[in-house]
């Protein structure tokens, strides 16, 4: 019997997790990094013990910490959730050579199924289809194919090259991507198929030799490479799946597969599949099979790992589950991460956490509350959002309803994109596969429209005015906005995502709207709105219905709209009925800043300079490479925006930068006197 249960990650697995033990019975062992300390994963175990650090190699990584970790707090069982060590080898043999509990298939399992070259060759002698992969660059002739790391998951280390010309350096790229990653930079190349579709089977395997197969997913809609919307069961002929959990069985009883693992294949627009790769761990993804079979896979784990039988009856699948991956990153920016604090996190409707969940519903899966800082040294994933509906339907109306009324205050996130997903038609219509986001540019789009902008605006004034009125010391029952003077409008200025805006509005002595405006800041309104008649025709006709700090309810052209504001700081933010809007207020008599060098690039996210492409005095085109930096787990480069020639570079390779610290200054001059 397991009695005390570490588990070597964090953040949302750690949690879910620990919901599992916590109705089992078992008690818990967090281990966290110092960036971690205050997170709620630490907060919810019966025990945490701090490893000192904050990168991942030199805390979670660290197979003798874990273990030690293990002895101090007494665990006798070690759960590996997913990422970091889940499919190591060695710290699975290191773990029962401790004589702990592990919690997943034995390390000759994981070993077997790492190596993907070797897992390829083992799993093709006993009938599992393959596509064609090669190891050595000059040996691939047919393109486009995909370079992918041996081993680890994720999508890291993964590149599409679709000529010969492209095939070295993604290699090289992808080598440096997955030996950050997995400590491994082993890659091979493999057929890439066009419109593919990512499907995979959950399989679970007993000490008595028995695998089964508890349903199949659907993972098409990724971001380089990586799962953000998945659903079960995967829209497929019966046959199709009939034909996909018999791989997958056999996939298992190839390497007596003990555990939670899934066989991922690649379908092929004429239903033909092939093998991708086992993941010997439980999935991120998990949730939707729970929520179609009733299961607590979680419990089935820890079932497993005691000795235990897999039940004889096998639970049938039923109505439809879809979960989406909530990520801190600007998708419009090329999955640019993002940072910050998480000042609030609410959403609407949510009838269970990490479990639980019976009848059409939501389920919220989250490593983060209001307040969790989001730093630059793990993973970009904040929660994930699970649904459970009678039909696919009516469980995507729900996701997408629930995911767009989300207060999600301080950080960017893909939330917008995610809800374009699941309401685009294609994805109704099933029109998906792993290029579907990069044939529908339309999801990128942010769901406030461009025309219902100036509306947030508007109302982010208001309740600031409110809110000063409010905390007014002196005559607070005046309303908020009058002034001695009506016919002079008050003046609000923020800058927002487009750059600054102004908005414009003047009260009567009763508190009522009687005009207003919202343009682009000073510096832009001529050019932008060189007739302000004509733009103020164009502008709804709106009347102040309430305003409070918290809450403006604006009647535009006779339908009432109701905005949440929520104020941090000089931060405003905005949830109305068409979008959400982030707006920082600027000051009515700002100070003076210190000036940027022209030319200079500044860093978009703190990270790391990985390496530096190019050197001072160096000549330059728009686009070319100049360096790489390295946030969240992910390279992302950064390129030269014009012509020019290298004038600084005052960051070295290895260099720590915190958002806006200059990466290079670019000379755009004709003549440079460097």
């Amino acid at each position: 019997m397991i009695n005390r249960l570490l588990v070597a990650n964090r953040g949302e697995i750690a949690r879910r997790v620990f919901a599992t033990c916590r109705a089992l019975g078992v008690e818990t062992v967090a281990v966290h990094s110092d960036a971690d300390a205050a997170e709620p994963f630490v907060a919810e175990a019966d025990h945490a013990v701090r490893l000192p650090g904050a990168a991942p190699a030199e805390t979670y990584l660290r197979v003798e910490l874990i273990l030690d970790a293990a002895r101090r707090s007494g665990a006798d069982a070690v759960h590996p959730g997913y990422g970091f060590l889940a499919e190591n080898a060695e710290f699975a043999a290191a773990v029962t050579d401790a004589g702990l509990t592990w919690v997943g298939p034995p390390a000759k399992v994981i070993a077997a199924m790492g190596d993907k070259l070797a897992a390829k060759a083992l799993l093709a002698e006993a009938g599992v289809p393959m596509l064609p992969s090669w190891t050595d660059t000059d040996a691939v002739t047919d393109f486009p194919v995909l370079v992918k790391a041996s081993a680890g998951g994720g999508g890291r280390g993964m590149r599409i090259v679709r000529d010969a010309g492209g095939l070295a350096e993604a290699v090289a790229s992808a080598r440096r991507e997955a030996a950050a990653a997995f400590g491994d930079g082993t890659v091979f190349i493999e057929r890439y198929v066009e419109r593919g579709r990512h499907v995979e089977v959950q399989i679970f395997g007993d000490a008595h030799g028995r695998v089964v197969a508890l349903g199949d997913r659907e993972c098409s809609i990724q971001r380089r490479h990586q799962k953000i919307v998945e659903e079960a069961p995967a829209v497929v002929p019966e046959r199709v799946r009939t034909a996909l959990h018999e791989a997958a069985v056999a996939a298992g009883r190839a390497v007596d597969y003990l555990g939670a693992g899934t066989v991922e294949f690649l379908l092929a627009q004429d239903g033909e599949f092939f093998f991708l790769e086992m993941n010997t761990r439980l999935q991120v993804e998990h949730p939707v099979t729970e929520l179609c079979t009733g299961l607590d896979l979680v419990g089935w784990q820890l079932l497993v790992a005691e000795g235990e039988p897999l039940p004889a009856a096998l639970p049938v699948s039923t109505g439809h589950a879809i979960e989406v991956r909530l990520c801190a990153e600007d998708a419009a920016a090329g999955w640019r991460p993002a940072t910050g604090v998480l000042h609030r996190f609410a959403v609407p409707q949510v009838a269970a956490e990490f479990g639980g969940l019976a009848g059409p519903g939501l389920r919220l899966d989250s490593g983060v509350v209001a307040g969790s800082v989001v730093g630059t040294h793990y993973d970009s994933m904040l929660a994930k959002l699970v649904v459970w509906g009678r039909t696919r339907a009516e469980a995507t109306r729900l996701l997408s309803t629930a995911l767009a009324r989300a207060e999600l205050h301080g950080v960017t996130t893909n939330r917008d994109l995610l809800v374009r997903v699941l309401r685009s038609p294609a994805f109704a219509a099933v029109e998906i596969d792993t290029g579907f986001l990069d044939r529908h540019p339309e999801v990128f789009a942010p769901l406030l429209p461009a025309d219902r902008f100036p509306l947030a605006a508007l109302a982010a004034a208001l309740a600031s005015a409110a809110g000063r009125r409010a905390a007014a010391p002196v005559l607070a029952g005046l309303p908020s906005g009058w002034r001695n003077v009506p016919a002079v409008p008050q003046v609000t200025r923020f800058s927002g995502p487009d750059g600054a805006i102004e908005v414009r509005y003047r009260l009567d002595r009763r508190g009522g709207l009687v005009e207003w405006s919202a343009e682009p800041g000073a510096a832009e309104l001529s050019a932008a709105a060189p007739d302000a008649a004509a733009a103020a025709a164009e502008r709804p006709a709106v009347t102040l219905v309430e305003a409070t700090p918290g809450r403006v309810v604006l009647d535009v052209d006779g339908v009432r709209h109701a905005y949440r504001v929520h104020r941090v700081g000089s931060a405003v933010f905005v949830d109305g009925p068409d979008g959400a809007a982030s707006l920082a207020e600027l000051p009515r008599l700002p100070l003076p800043t210190a000036a940027v060098a022209a030319g200079s690039l500044l860093a978009p996210l703190p990270g790391a300079v990985a390496r530096v492409h190019v050197q001072v005095g160096q000549r330059v085109s728009a686009g070319d490479p100049l360096l790489t930096l390295e946030a969240m787990k992910l390279e992302h480069p950064v390129v030269a925006p014009t012509d020019g020639v290298v004038a600084e570079l005052p960051v070295p390779a290895g260099g720590q930068v915190r958002t806006g610290a200059v990466l290079a200054v670019i000379d755009t001059a004709e003549e440079n006197p460097r």
